[in-house]
C-alpha cells in the first residue's frame, strides 16, 4: 500500500491514481499494447463526460466517491440508452472502469469497497454473431493470386502465406525479422505479440519451401541466426523499412477483388484478422484443440478463444447429421414418388 497518491484531505487523489494507471500500471507493469492503453482512457474520459453531463460534476471536482456503484450502474444505462453505444462498447467500457477500480484497490485499502460494490455490476449481452471465415477454396483462390511473374507479386504472396499459415495478427506480421525464422525441423517462427510477449508459431512444410525461396531472392546475404532485417520490407531512402499494416491491407484488398472474379465464395470484404480466424478455424475443424489454438494465436485469456471459436461449424455439423445414416433405418419407398427430400434442401 501507499499513500503518495493522496489529496491534502489525506483521500485517495483520482487524477494522481489514473494518471498512474495510464502511465505506468498499464504500459510499465501489465505491458498492454497503445491501443489497449488508449482504450482504457477513452473509457475514463467516457464516465468523466457521463458524470458532468448527466450528473452535473465538473472535472474538477472529480473524486473516487463519483464511482460509487449507482453511477456506474446509471453510466451504463446513460451508453446504451443515451448514447446509443453498442453491448460491445459498453462491455468494454465497463470493464475498464472496474480495471482502473482494482488497481485502486490494491494501491489503497480504502478503495476496496468499491471495487467490490462495482465488480458484480453485469455488462449488457453482445447478440452472438457467427464468425465470418474463408472456405477453402476461397483461401487457396486467395493465396494463389499474387502469381510469382514479378518480383513484387512473389513479395505479395509470400506475405498473403506467412499471414495465413501463423494466424499472426497484421501488426506482428510486419515486425518479424529475417531472425526471427527458424526453418530447421520442426521449422518455426518468433512472433511478438501484444505487449511485446514472444511466442513460437510452427510453419507448415509448403511455408518453409517457399521462405527459403523468397529468402534467396529477397535477402540473398542474410542469415537467419543473425540478421535483424525486416523480413517484408520496402525500399526508403536505400533502405528497408518494414512494410505498414495498412501496406498489408492493400495487399489483401488487392488479391481479394482478383480472387473473386473466379471463386464465388469469395466475399466482398476480407480484413487481415479475418484470415486470423480463417486459420483458427481451419485448425479447429482439423481437431487441434482449443488449448492449443490459444497457444498458436496468443489469446492470454481462454475465454477470448473459446468465445470465438468453440462451436461446430456447419461443415461438422453436416458430418455429424449424415453419420445418422448408420443408425439402420432407410427412407420409406412409397415416400420417393410423392416427395423428394433433398428437394427440401434445394433452392431450385
Amino acid at each position: 500500500m501507499t499513500n503518495t497518491k493522496r489529496d491534502r484531505r489525506g483521500n485517495p487523489d483520482f487524477w494522481l491514481f489514473a494518471r498512474t494507471y495510464l502511465h505506468v500500471e498499464l504500459p510499465v507493469v501489465r505491458e498492454l499494447s497503445e491501443k489497449t492503453i488508449e482504450a482504457y482512457r477513452l473509457a475514463l474520459e467516457c464516465f468523466l463526460q457521463y458524470l458532468n453531463e448527466e450528473e452535473g460534476i465538473a472535472h474538477q471536482q472529480v473524486t473516487f466517491d463519483c464511482f460509487e456503484r449507482r453511477h456506474i450502474k446509471e453510466f451504463v444505462s446513460w451508453m446504451k440508452d443515451t448514447k446509443g453505444y453498442g453491448a460491445r462498447t459498453v462491455s468494454l467500457r465497463l470493464a475498464a472502469i472496474k480495471s482502473f477500480l482494482c488497481y485502486g484497490a490494491q494501491e489503497d485499502i480504502t478503495l476496496v469497497a468499491l471495487f467490490e460494490a462495482a465488480k458484480s455490476i453485469r455488462s449488457p449481452k453482445a447478440p452472438k454473431q457467427p464468425i465470418k471465415y474463408l472456405s477453402r477454396e476461397a483461401t487457396a483462390a486467395l493465396l494463389s493470386a499474387p502469381g510469382s511473374a514479378t518480383t513484387k507479386r512473389r513479395r505479395n504472396q509470400m506475405v498473403l502465406i506467412m499471414l495465413y499459415d501463423t494466424g499472426a495478427r497484421v501488426s506482428e506480421l510486419v515486425s518479424i525479422k529475417v531472425c526471427d525464422l527458424h526453418l530447421y525441423d520442426p521449422a518455426f517462427v518468433l512472433l511478438h505479440g501484444k505487449g511485446n510477449k514472444p511466442r513460437n508459431v510452427p510453419l507448415m512444410k509448403k511455408t518453409v519451401t517457399h521462405l527459403k525461396k523468397y529468402l534467396d531472392e529477397f535477402h540473398p546475404e542474410c542469415t537467419c541466426q543473425k540478421s535483424s532485417e525486416p523480413l517484408f520490407y520496402s525500399n526508403h531512402c536505400g533502405k528497408h523499412e518494414h512494410l505498414s499494416t495498412d501496406t498489408v491491407s492493400s495487399i489483401l484488398g488487392q488479391y481479394v477483388s482478383k480472387a473473386r472474379q473466379g471463386c464465388s465464395d469469395m466475399p466482398k470484404r476480407v480484413t487481415c484478422h479475418m484470415i486470423r480466424k480463417t486459420r483458427a478455424m481451419d485448425l479447429y475443424k482439423e481437431g487441434i484443440a482449443l488449448p492449443v489454438i490459444m497457444r498458436l494465436l496468443g489469446h492470454e485469456n481462454m475465454n477470448t478463444t473459446t468465445t470465438f471459436y468453440a462451436f461446430a461449424t456447419m461443415e461438422m455439423v453436416t458430418e455429424a447429421i449424415d453419420s445418422t445414416t448408420s443408425l439402420g433405418f432407410s427412407e420409406p419407398k412409397r415416400w420417393k414418388s410423392v416427395f423428394d427430400p433433398n428437394a427440401v434442401y434445394s433452392l431450385k
